[in-house]
């Protein structure tokens, strides 16, 4: 882990114990806080006293004596509404901070020859491909790489800190709305569409949470901004007119003059006097798809900022092995195959996943987004079949009425094992595609284990079908 630093002798305040809160509260006690422990949800408590912490109810507690609230970046800080703990933090002028701040100030407090390299990663899609496939190409490039935040282990249970790692972090706008100290070697925008606006108050405070991750940089920084939409459009603008660090514009649907763009699957470095191609991505089989060259995009410049060689960058983009949970094929019965597409969770994520397949068998639902589907109607002709489940069911069901055929299945079980029997039946190659559109906190702790959840679901069928095979 990472000891915290600054909190010395000093209590500090965790709310939300999921993975992020004990991650924190071990690395607070590490650097020598105090912690103050608490979650309304008595499993979570639970589990947090079985790890042998001593809990203390906050809404009792005297805030007088703590140091600062380190907030989960799921608990609401100013919309719908703050949160409880946020509005006795702020009575009693306690400062309210996320486990990205506290790494942060961790490593500006460090001497300078100890400071690792950080690349951060955001953006409404594709963070967590981009966040694996940079800590990929710098893992065989012979860095010293960790990757954490959003995906996978929180920031502060990675490793501790030297002059010559790299940290690879995906960042969340709950994330950077608790951050304003971090200051990345390479900040990426990936991409900026609608999403999580009752978090935070509509469109406009959801783009300035994304922009925090530029809030530090300056001389010898590197940003790398998508500009294939218009807010990451309006950014990269902005920013270069304030001329304080290295801008590299990233596109998967036009060339340009200055930047790093992919067309028809070649991926072209526009960063010097003229564009050379840098890699043919058609070859990388992880990587299929428009959102997939942006990505790529993204990483061979984020790599390139910290010193890896472009040759380098580029050939180790070819040997990316693919994210879980990311349009991932999680197995095949006789002619169909099942693809886990459980990180979409807006509308947007998913369709990159439909825009893949011809057509398709199609799993969806959960807890919906704003808009909800309506934005993919023009694939829904290749929906062979869509089988609904969670709290959207019901409204996916009325817009995909008349447009494709539709079952409210509920369950993933269901669901899955629904579609397995409709593919089978059309004797052809099928795909059943999992690509939610839609969080998953209705069923599921996370869209991780949802992905499971097919997984398991698959496998099941996988053995059913072996199993009549040897009878």
């Amino acid at each position: 882990m990472i000891p915290v630093r600054g909190f010395e002798g000093k209590t500090v305040a965790v709310f939300g114990l999921a993975r992020t809160g004990l991650a924190t509260a071990r690395a607070l006690q590490a650097g020598g806080a105090q912690v103050a422990l608490w979650d309304e949800k008595p499993a979570t408590r639970a589990a947090a006293e079985a790890e042998g912490f001593t809990l203390t109810d906050l809404s009792t507690a005297d805030w007088s004596t703590f140091a600062a609230l380190m907030l989960s970046p799921g608990v609401p800080l100013t919309h719908p509404a703050p949160h409880w703990t946020v509005e006795r933090a702020r009575e009693h002028g306690v400062e309210i901070l996320g486990d990205v701040e506290l790494f942060a100030r961790t490593v500006n407090a460090a001497p300078e020859h100890k400071r690792p390299k950080i690349i951060a990663i955001t953006g409404t899609n594709g963070k967590s491909t981009t966040t694996a496939l940079i800590g990929h190409i710098c893992s065989q490039a012979g860095r010293d790489t960790r990757v954490g935040g959003n995906i996978g282990v929180g920031v502060l249970g990675l490793e501790d800190m030297h002059g010559g790692a790299v940290y690879v972090l995906e960042l969340s706008s709950y994330q950077l709305d608790l951050t304003s100290s971090l200051k990345p070697d390479v900040a990426i925008i990936l991409n900026i569409s609608p999403d999580h606006l009752d978090r935070h108050g509509g469109m406009e405070g959801y783009v300035t949470a994304k922009r925090r991750i530029l809030l530090n940089q300056g001389k010898g920084d590197t940003a790398v901004i998508g500009v294939d939409d218009p807010w990451g459009a309006r950014i990269c603008t902005e920013i270069t007119a304030a001329n304080r660090r290295t801008i590299v514009p990233i596109s998967a649907s036009k060339a340009m003059g200055r930047g790093v763009y992919a067309l028809n699957g070649l991926l072209y470095d526009a960063t010097a006097e003229r564009a050379v191609e840098a890699a043919d991505l058609l070859r990388a089989r992880s990587l299929p798809g428009r959102h997939n060259w942006q990505n790529a995009a993204a990483a061979y410049a984020a790599a390139k900022g910290i010193g890896i060689p472009a040759e380098d960058a580029a050939e180790h983009l070819m040997t990316f092995p693919g994210l879980a949970h990311r349009m991932e094929t999680v197995g095949a019965v006789g002619r169909v195959r099942f693809v886990n597409d459980s990180k979409a969770t807006n509308a947007d994520a998913s369709r990159q996943a439909m825009s893949s397949y011809p057509k398709f068998y199609w799993i969806a639902g959960g807890q919906p987004k704003a808009g909800g589907i309506d934005s993919l109607v023009d694939l829904f002709p290749r929906i062979e079949k869509a089988y609904l489940i969670g709290e959207a069911a019901p409204a996916f069901a009325q817009t995909l009425k008349g447009k494709a055929p539709v079952v409210e299945s509920g369950s993933m079980d269901a669901a899955v094992r629904q579609a397995f029997a409709d593919a089978q039946g059309s004797g052809h190659d099928a795909i059943v595609l999992l690509s939610p559109a839609c969080a998953s906190f209705d069923q599921f702790t996370d869209f991780e284990a949802r992905g499971e959840a097919f997984r398991a679901a698959v496998q099941s069928l996988s053995g059913s079908a072996q199993a009549k095979g040897a009878a």
